[in-house]
C-alpha cells in the first residue's frame, strides 16, 4: 500500500542526504520521481545535502498546488512512480493536504522530510500537519550533536553570533553560517534553554569570571 511517510529530525541530521538516497536507489531501477523542494539552501528548484550532493527540483511555492501538478505532469504524458519533498516544514498545511491525496488518490508513495519544530521550539505548521496525516513518522538514526557533545534536540537561530527566540518563523540560513548573518545551530535542551551556543560557550571560557559572584 503507498504511504505518506514524515522523516524527521533536527538540523544537520542527514534529513537531505536520505532524500538524494531514496531518489538514486529507485531511480537506478527504473523508477521515475518527482521532487518538491522549498527555500533550499542552494537555490530555487534545488534539493541538496551538506555532504555537496544536489538534484534538481520542483520549487513547491506556496500557491502550487502539488496535487494537481502531479495530476497535470501525468495527464501529459509523464511517468511518476513517488514523490519525494523535502523541507517539508516549510509548506503550508493545504499543501500537505495535497500530499496525502496524491497518495490516497493517485497511489503514490511520498517521502516527506523536514525539522519538527523551530527556533522557539514551536511546532511548524507543515510539520504539525504531516504528524497529523502521516501514515509513518520516522525519526532519523543520525544524532546531531550539540556543541557539548550531547545529542542536539533543539534548533538554534543565531544572529551576529548571539542566539535569538523572536522573529519570523521562516528565515533562511545555513548551520555554520558567518556571524554578522542569520545562522543555525543545534543544542540539547539543556543549552537551547540557556542560550548557551558554541560562540557563547567560548566566550564564557575565555572570561575571569565564569562562575556566579555573589556580593559579600
Amino acid at each position: 500500500m503507498p504511504e505518506l511517510v514524515f522523516f524527521s529530525g533536527t538540523m544537520d541530521c542527514g534529513k537531505s542526504t536520505l532524500a538524494l538516497q531514496i531518489e538514486h536507489n529507485r531511480s537506478a531501477r527504473g523508477l521515475q520521481g518527482m521532487i518538491f523542494t522549498r527555500d533550499d539552501r542552494a537555490g530555487e528548484g534545488k534539493l541538496s545535502s551538506r555532504l555537496g550532493l544536489v538534484t534538481e527540483a520542483v520549487e513547491a511555492t506556496p500557491r502550487l498546488d502539488l496535487y494537481a501538478y502531479a495530476v497535470d505532469h501525468m495527464s501529459r504524458g509523464g511517468k511518476v512512480d513517488y514523490v519525494i519533498v523535502d523541507e517539508a516544514q516549510f509548506l503550508p498545511v493545504d499543501q500537505i493536504d495535497q500530499l496525502a491525496r496524491i497518495v490516497d488518490d493517485l497511489a503514490l508513495d511520498v517521502f516527506a522530510f523536514g525539522i519538527t519544530t523551530d527556533f522557539r521550539t514551536k511546532l511548524f505548521p507543515g510539520s504539525q500537519r504531516l504528524i497529523e496525516l502521516a501514515d509513518r513518522v520516522e525519526t532519523l538514526q543520525v544524532e546531531a550533536m550539540c556543541w557539548c557533545g550531547a545529542r542536539a534536540t533543539h534548533n538554534a537561530r543565531t544572529v551576529g553570533g548571539e542566539m535569538v527566540v523572536e522573529g519570523e518563523q521562516v528565515v533562511v540560513g545555513d548551520v555554520g553560517g558567518a556571524a554578522e548573518i542569520v545562522g543555525y545551530e543545534v543544542l540539547c535542551r539543556r543549552h537551547h534553554r540557556k542560550r548557551m551556543t558554541s560562540a557563547a560557550a567560548r566566550a564564557a571560557a575565555l572570561s575571569p569570571d565564569v562562575l556566579p559572584v555573589t556580593p559579600g
